[in-house]
C-alpha cells in the first residue's frame, strides 16, 4: 500500500512540476500583456478542459509534459485573430520575450531550491564537500557468514590488524591502485581469498605500506555460500548528512543545489550515450541505475522510497527532477525553451550589426526554416521516451534492490 502511495504521490509531483513550469510561462506572458490561448498538462487528445478569461485550461491524454500556447510566439502563427493582434508575443520587446521563455525554467529552479531548503531543515542534506575518504575505524577478526545472513563468532585482530594497520589510518592504495571509498576496498578484497596484497595507508604525516594476507571466509552471495576474501577492517562512519537551521539552510541548500546542477549538466551530456544501454536492458541486459528514467520509472522509484520511509530521498529526487527539467529545457535547439531563446537573441544580435551598417531591423525570424530541425528533434524525443518507458516496464530501475 505504501509503495502504491509513493507511486501516486511522485506522479502527482511530476504533474505539479510540469504545471508550475508552464505556469511560469503563462504568468510572465500575462504580466507583459501577451495573450495566453491554452494552458495544458499533457499532449494529444483532450480529456478535460475549461475556458476562462479567454484561456483554455485542460488535461490531455499523454502525460509526457505540457504546453502554454501564447498568441504570436512567432510571426508564422497561422491562427492569429484580429482581436489578438494587440497582444502578440513576437511584437513585444526582446527582453520581455526572453523572460517569458525563461519563466518555466526559473520556476523549476526556484521550486527545486525550495524543496531542498525544507529537506535541509527537516531531515538534513548531504554535504557534497564532506570527507568520504576511506578511514579505518577499528580492526576486527574475520568471520564466516551464516545462512541467516548474520556473522559467526570469531576472535583476534584479523589480517589488517596483524599486518600493522591501525584505527585512524586512511587507506590510500590497494596493490598500487588508488582507493577512493571503503566500498571499493571491500570489492577488491572480496574476490581475493587467501591472497597477499599490498595496502598503503596514511598515518599522521607518514605514508606506510603493509603486506596483508587476506583470510578466506564464507559469504552469502546471490543465495549461495562462496569463498571470499576478508581483511578485518571497519570503516569510520561517514557524517555527511547535516541538518540545518533556517538561516544555515540557505547556504547549505545553495551549495547542494550547485552540486546537483553540475551533476545534471553531466547527466544531460551523457544522456545520448546511455540510450543503447536502455535498449539492451529491454532484452535482458542489466539496467544502469544511473541511466535515464521516464515518468513511469521515476514514479516506481518514488514508490520504493516511500515504502522504505525514505521521505527525504523522495523529495530530493523530486528536486532533482525540477533541476533536470530546467536545464534540459535550456538546450538551445527547438522545440526547447532554449531554442526559442536562441532565436530571440539571434534577432537581437543580427539587428545590432544591421544598425552598425546603417540598416533597419530585419524583423522577426522565419521559424519555418527551423521546422525540419524541430520535427527531427521532436521525433527523436518521442522515440527515446517510448524506449525508456518500455524499459521501465520490462526492466525497471530498483534503487533499493
Amino acid at each position: 500500500m505504501a509503495n502504491l502511495l509513493g507511486i501516486v504521490l511522485f506522479a502527482l509531483g511530476i504533474c505539479l512540476t510540469v504545471a508550475l513550469h508552464e505556469a511560469g510561462h503563462m504568468f510572465t506572458a500575462r504580466a507583459f500583456g501577451m495573450r495566453v490561448r491554452r494552458f495544458f498538462i499533457g499532449f494529444g487528445p483532450t480529456l478535460w478542459s475549461v475556458r476562462k478569461n479567454k484561456t483554455e485550461y485542460g488535461v490531455a491524454a499523454l502525460p509526457l509534459g505540457g504546453f502554454c500556447d501564447i498568441a504570436g510566439m512567432s510571426s508564422q502563427d497561422e491562427f492569429i485573430t484580429e482581436e489578438e493582434r494587440p497582444y502578440l508575443m513576437y511584437k513585444k520587446p526582446w527582453w520581455q520575450r526572453v523572460i517569458v521563455l525563461s519563466g518555466g525554467v526559473a520556476v523549476n529552479l526556484i521550486l527545486g531550491f525550495l524543496i531542498l531548503f525544507v529537506v535541509a531543515q527537516t531531515s538534513g542534506l548531504a554535504n557534497p564537500n564532506a570527507d568520504v575518504r576511506p578511514v579505518v575505524d577499528e580492526v576486527t577478526c574475520s568471520a564466516d557468514q551464516l545462512d541467516n545472513g548474520e556473522l559467526a563468532e570469531c576472535s583476534g585482530t584479523g589480517p589488517g590488524g596483524e599486518a600493522g594497520i591501525e584505527p585512524g589510518d586512511r587507506i590510500l592504495n590497494f596493490n598500487g591502485e588508488p582507493v577512493e571509498t571503503f566500498q571499493q576496498l571491500r570489492e577488491e578484497v572480496l574476490v581475493r581469498p587467501g591472497e597477499t596484497v599490498d595496502i598503503e595507508v596514511e598515518r599522521g604525516n607518514s605514508v606506510l605500506e603493509f603486506p596483508v594476507t587476506l583470510d578466506t571466509v564464507e559469504r552469502l552471495v546471490d543465495g549461495e555460500m562462496v569463498e571470499a576474501g576478508s581483511i578485518g577492517l571497519v570503516q569510520r562512519p561517514l557524517d555527511i548528512i547535516e541538518k540545518h537551521s533556517f538561516v544555515g539552510a540557505i547556504p547549505a541548500t545553495w551549495n547542494y543545489s550547485m552540486y546537483m546542477l553540475n551533476a545534471t549538466v553531466h547527466g544531460i551530456a551523457e544522456f545520448p550515450s546511455k540510450i543503447p544501454g536502455v535498449v539492451a536492458s529491454i532484452f535482458g541486459a542489466e539496467r544502469d541505475v544511473e541511466g535515464p528514467m521516464s515518468v513511469v520509472g521515476a514514479s516506481r522509484v518514488g514508490g520504493e522510497l516511500v515504502e522504505a520511509n525514505l521521505w527525504a530521498a523522495f523529495f530530493t529526487m523530486l528536486a532533482s527532477l525540477n533541476y533536470f527539467l530546467a536545464l534540459f529545457n535550456l538546450i538551445p535547439l527547438p522545440p526547447f525553451d532554449g531554442g526559442h531563446i536562441a532565436v530571440v537573441l539571434y534577432e537581437k544580435i543580427r539587428d545590432f550589426f544591421r544598425k552598425i551598417r546603417g540598416k533597419s531591423p530585419a524583423g522577426p525570424a522565419d521559424y519555418t526554416k527551423l521546422m525540419p530541425i524541430t520535427y527531427v528533434i521532436a521525433a527523436a524525443l518521442m522515440s527515446v521516451a517510448a524506449v525508456i518507458i518500455v524499459a521501465d516496464f520490462v526492466n525497471p530501475i530498483k534503487l533499493l534492490g
